[in-house]
C-alpha cells in the first residue's frame, strides 16, 4: 500500500509499491476510465476497432505482479485523485499505451499484432459515433505525438495542473515532459468532449466481420469437426473407448429424472398463498407469476436451452455457481413479458436461473445463474427481473407489502415509494450500472410485517442484504443509524459488484481523536459475505470530519476480521493534517488493550488508538494485543 499527501487535490503519481489487491480494488471501482484514457492517448492510425481491444488488454494488464507487496500505510484520501491505487494503475496505463504509440523501425503500425487477450471472434466493436465536434477533436488529436496525446488527456480528462502533469509523463516515460505539454497547447482546450461517447471504449457498437470469408471458413471448420466426431464416436462405443462405467447405463439409455426437468408440465407451481402457512420464508414458496406461465412452448425452449444451451447462448453465473442442468423439474417463480423481452425465472433449490431473449426472436437469449442455497427472510425477498437503460426492475416476494427507492449518501431524505404490479417494482436507478464518479447510491427499500430492510444492486440475480452494527449482532440498515452508518461509505460496496456477495455489513468500531485537535475521525469496518463461503472481504475505511465519504485504507481477503467468527479488527493510515505534520494513525476494536507499528516506523501506545509522528511514505506493519491476551494483525 501507498503514502500520499491528502493536502493536495491531485496526487501526481505513485511514489511506492502497492498492494496487488489495492490496485485491484482501484481496477475495478476506475475501470472505464482507465480504459478510456489507454483509448484517447494510443495512436489513431491503429483503427477503432484496435484501439478499443488494445486499451482494454492495457487497463487490464495494469495490475502489479506478484501477491505480495511491502506494507505501506495509505495516507487518508477522499477522491479518486488521491487513490494511491489509482495513481498507480494510471501510470502503468499511460507508460504502457505511450509504448504502444512510439513508431517502431522495420515494423510498420498496420502489421502490429493484436493484444492477447481480450479478444472478439466474428464481431467489430467500436465506440458510438459523436457529432462534429467529437470529429474535429479525434482528427486534431491525431496529430500530435503519444506524449503530446497523454499532456491533453491529463489537462482535460483528469482535470490536473500542468505541474502534476509533468511530473505523471516523467514516471512514465516521457523524455521531453515540457515539449509535450507544449505541443498540447496547439488543441483547443475541450475537456466536455472527452467524457462523450465517441472516447467511451466501454460503450460499444457491434457489427459483424467479412460474412462471406467467415463462410468459408466455417464450411471448412465444420467438415474438420465432423470427422472428429466421427472419430470420436467410433472410440466411446460401449464396449471399449474411455474403459468401463461400472454400474452406469448405457450412454444412449434414457434418464426418466432428466426428461421430467425437460418437461414443462411438470414444472413446480406454488400456490399464491402458500407463504402465509410455511415455516420459512424462502424462494420456494414463491408462487408462480406472470402472464406467461401457461405458455408450453416458451416453458420448454427455456428448459432446453438450461440442459444444453447453444453457441448463441450468453450464460453467465456468480462466482461458484455451477450452470448445468437442473437434477429434477425446477420451480417457476416468474414467466412474462419485461420491457423488451419475455423473461422466465426458475429455481432449483440452490439456484436461481433467469432466461431472457427478445420478444421478436430468440437470437440473443442470455440464461443467467445465481447462487442462493440457505436464502431465507431478506436474502429471499427479491430477485433482478431485467435491467434497461441503467434501470433495474425487481420481482419481489410474496410477503412484501411495500417499495422504495433511498439513497443511502442522503440519510434524511425520504424514501422514495414503488409502484408494485404483480410483484413487480417500477424501475429504479441502479448503482451497479451508473458509470462515472460515486455521488449517490441508490437502494431498495423493502417493508413487511417484520419491517423493513434495505437491498442493493450489484449486478446479479439477487441483491445484497446491507446490515449494520456488532459482528454477531447486526441490525437492518433501513433505521435511521444504520442510514448514518452506511452514508459516508456506501460508494465501497462498488469494490463487490458480480462477486457472489450475499450481504455487507458496515461496523463503526472506532472514533480517533485527530492529533492536531480538528477534530474526531470515523474507522469503520464493512464485511462482505458470498454465497459461495469463500472470498469474503473486510475493508477498513477512515474518514475525517466533515468528510461527504470514506476511503478504504486496508482490506483482507478470505480472514475471520470483522466478521461473527472473529469480531475484531485493526488498521493504520498516514495522516497529514493541516499544518503538515504526518502522523501515524491506528484504530483497533474496543478489545484491543494496546498496538505497537514496527519495519520503517516504530510506535506502540495502551488502548485500542495509536497516534504518532511520522514521514511521508512511512511503512509499517501493525500488531495489537486483545484483552485475553491474542495478538491480531492489521488489515494490510
Amino acid at each position: 500500500m501507498q503514502s500520499q499527501d491528502v493536502a493536495q487535490r491531485h496526487a501526481p503519481a505513485a511514489t511506492g509499491p502497492v498492494d496487488v489487491e489495492q490496485a485491484e480494488a482501484s481496477l475495478v471501482e476506475h475501470y472505464p476510465r482507465l480504459v478510456r484514457i489507454a483509448y484517447l492517448v494510443l495512436p489513431p492510425d491503429l483503427g477503432r476497432r484496435r484501439r478499443v481491444l488494445t486499451a482494454h488488454a492495457l487497463a487490464q494488464r495494469a495490475l502489479p505482479r506478484g501477491r505480495k507487496q511491502p506494507s505501506v500505510l495509505p495516507a487518508q484520501a477522499s477522491a479518486r485523485e488521491d487513490d494511491p491505487g489509482y495513481a498507480y494503475l494510471r501510470e502503468r496505463v499511460l507508460r504502457t499505451a505511450l509504448k504502444a504509440a512510439r513508431p517502431r523501425t522495420g515494423l510498420p503500425r498496420p502489421s502490429r499484432l493484436p493484444p492477447l487477450l481480450p479478444q472478439v471472434w466474428g464481431l467489430r466493436l467500436f465506440p458510438h459515433s459523436g457529432g462534429a465536434d467529437e470529429l474535429s477533436l479525434d482528427q486534431r488529436l491525431s496529430t500530435l505525438s503519444g506524449p503530446a496525446r497523454a499532456a491533453y488527456v491529463l489537462r482535460g480528462l483528469e482535470k490536473l495542473p500542468d505541474a502534476d502533469v509533468r511530473t505523471i509523463l516523467e514516471a512514465a516515460g516521457v523524455d521531453d515532459a515540457g515539449g509535450a505539454l507544449a505541443a498540447a497547447n496547439g488543441v483547443p482546450a475541450q475537456p466536455a468532449l472527452l467524457f462523450s461517447p465517441e472516447f467511451d471504449p466501454c460503450s460499444l457498437q457491434a457489427r459483424p466481420t467479412d460474412l462471406v470469408r467467415r463462410r468459408r471458413h466455417t464450411k471448412a471448420a465444420l467438415a474438420a469437426a465432423a470427422a472428429l466426431a466421427v472419430c470420436g464416436a467410433l472410440v466411446a462405443l460401449p464396449g471399449g473407448g474411455w474403459g468401463p462405467d461400472g454400474a452406469a447405463a448405457p450412454p444412449y439409455a434414457e434418464n426418466p429424472a432428466a426428461e421430467a426437468a425437460l418437461d414443462p408440465g411438470e414444472l413446480t407451481r406454488v400456490p399464491a398463498s402458500a407463504w402465509e402457512s410455511a415455516a420459512r420464508t424462502d424462494f420456494s414458496v414463491w408462487p408462480a407469476r406472470g402472464p406467461l406461465t401457461g405458455d408450453r412452448a416458451l416453458l420448454r425452449r427455456v428448459l432446453a436451452v438450461w440442459a444444453r444451451p447453444g453457441g448463441t447462448v450468453r450464460v453467465s453465473a456468480t462466482p461458484g455457481t455451477q450452470t448445468g442442468g437442473p437434477a429434477g423439474p425446477p420451480q417457476l417463480l416468474y414467466a412474462g413479458e419485461v420491457d423488451n423481452a419475455r423473461v422466465v425465472i426458475l429455481y432449483d433449490s440452490l439456484r436461481i436461473a433467469r432466461y431472457a431473449e427478445p420478444k421478436n426472436g430468440t437470437r440473443g437469449a442470455a440464461l443467467d445463474f445465481a447462487r442462493v442455497d440457505g436464502a431465507t427472510g431478506a436474502e429471499a425477498s427479491a430477485l433482478v427481473l431485467n435491467r434497461s437503460d441503467r434501470n433495474v426492475r425487481y420481482l419481489v416476494a410474496p410477503w412484501v407489502r411495500k417499495v422504495a427507492a433511498r439513497d443511502v449518501m442522503k440519510p434524511d431524505s425520504v424514501a422514495t415509494p414503488l409502484t408494485l404490479t404483480d410483484g413487480i417494482t417500477a424501475p429504479l436507478a441502479s448503482p451497479a450500472l451508473r458509470p462515472g464518479a460515486c455521488t449517490s447510491w441508490t437502494v431498495l427499500q423493502l417493508a413487511d410485517a417484520s419491517g423493513s430492510r434495505l437491498s442493493t444492486d450489484l449486478g446479479e440475480l439477487v441483491p445484497v442484504h446491507l446490515t449494520v452494527g456488532h459482528p454477531g449482532s447486526m441490525d437492518e440498515a433501513s433505521g435511521a443509524q444504520g442510514l448514518r452508518a452506511w452514508a459516508p461509505f456506501a460508494c465501497s460496496l462498488a469494490a463487490g459488484r458480480t462477486a457472489g456477495i450475499r450481504s455487507v455489513n458496515a461496523w463503526a468500531y472506532a472514533q480517533q481523536p485527530l492529533p492536531d485537535g480538528s477534530g474526531v475521525a470515523d474507522w469503520v469496518c464493512t464485511r462482505a459475505e458470498t454465497w459461495r463461503g469463500g472470498g469474503t472481504t473486510a475493508l477498513a475505511l477512515f474518514r475525517t470530519p466533515g468528510g461527504r465519504a470514506g476511503t478504504v485504507v486496508a482490506k483482507g481477503t478470505d480472514v475471520p476480521a470483522c466478521g461473527p467468527r472473529d469480531p475484531h479488527v485493526l488498521a493504520g493510515v498516514l495522516w497529514k493534517s493541516g499544518a503538515g505534520n504526518w502522523y501515524l494513525l491506528a484504530a483497533g476494536s474496543r478489545e484491543t488493550t494496546s498496538i505497537r507499528a514496527t519495519g520503517g516506523l516504530t510506535a506502540s501506545g495502551q488502548g485500542p488508538l495509536l497516534a504518532a509522528r511520522a514521514e511521508k511514505g512511512a511503512r509499517a506493519d501493525l500488531m495489537g494485543t486483545l484483552a485475553d491476551g491474542r495478538n491480531i494483525s492489521g488489515l494490510r
